[in-house]
This record gives structure tokens, sequence and C-alpha cells, in this order.
């Protein structure tokens, strides 16, 4: 690996559900994970761990997986650099008002993933 190159960790994981009460207080039991209402998202709830942090959804469709997020510097970048690469946008750049810009993409094997470029000023 050149050590010029920036490294990409994992930043943020999103599990989804059905009932978002029922999974906080599962995953809270289990774990003893913080979760908290996400202040302006009625439909998200915001989880602290001692490790990666991140959140609890509203499940959109069946069989919507848990994401995980890489963190990137420059998401279109890396959102043409992913196509060139064989993988798909499946939800296109949007922004996460006050954190950053986000989208979730598939690679070459079908895997989902998330990208996510830190930016205080997305709106």
């Amino acid at each position: 690996m050149d050590p010029k190159e920036p490294i990409h960790p994992p930043i943020h994981f999103e599990i989804p559900a059905d009932d978002l009460e029922r999974a906080s207080t599962f995953y809270k039991e289990l774990f003893s994970w913080d979760i908290k209402a996400a202040p302006g998202f009625e439909d998200y709830r915001m989880v602290t761990t001692n490790g990666l942090n991140g959140g609890i959804m509203k499940r959109s469709n069946p069989g919507t997986p848990i994401i995980n997020y890489i963190n990137v510097e420059d998401i279109d970048v890396y959102l043409t650099k992913l196509e060139q690469l064989g993988g798909q946008v499946i939800m296109p750049k949007m922004p996460i008002p006050g954190i950053g810009w986000n989208a979730v993409v598939k690679d070459t094997e079908g895997n989902t993933f998330g990208m996510l470029q830190e930016d205080k000023n997305a709106t």
C-alpha cells in the first residue's frame, strides 16, 4: 500500500428495523448501547458504542441489509471510481444536513455498502 494513499475506515453503520422502539430496546439490552432519537429525523435513532457508532433506521424495503459506511474524502471521485471498477450506485449522493454527503452502492459481488464524505456544510 502506498503510504501517501488515504486509509478509508468504516465510520458508521445502519441497522434497518420494522419497529424502531423494539429494535432500540433489543440492542440497548443486548449490548448496553446508548440509543437516542436523532433530532430532526423521526425514523432514525443514533447509536453510540465504545467503538464504531451508527444508527437504527426505519426499514424502507423488505430485505434491506445492515449497511456499513466507508469514509471518503471526495464522494464524487469515489462514486466515479466505483462505477469504473464495475460497482453500481443504488442510492445517489444526497446530503445529510450538518454531517456530510452519503451514497449507497453495490460492489462487483452484489454486496451493499455506503460511502460518507464528512462536510458540516452539506445541505
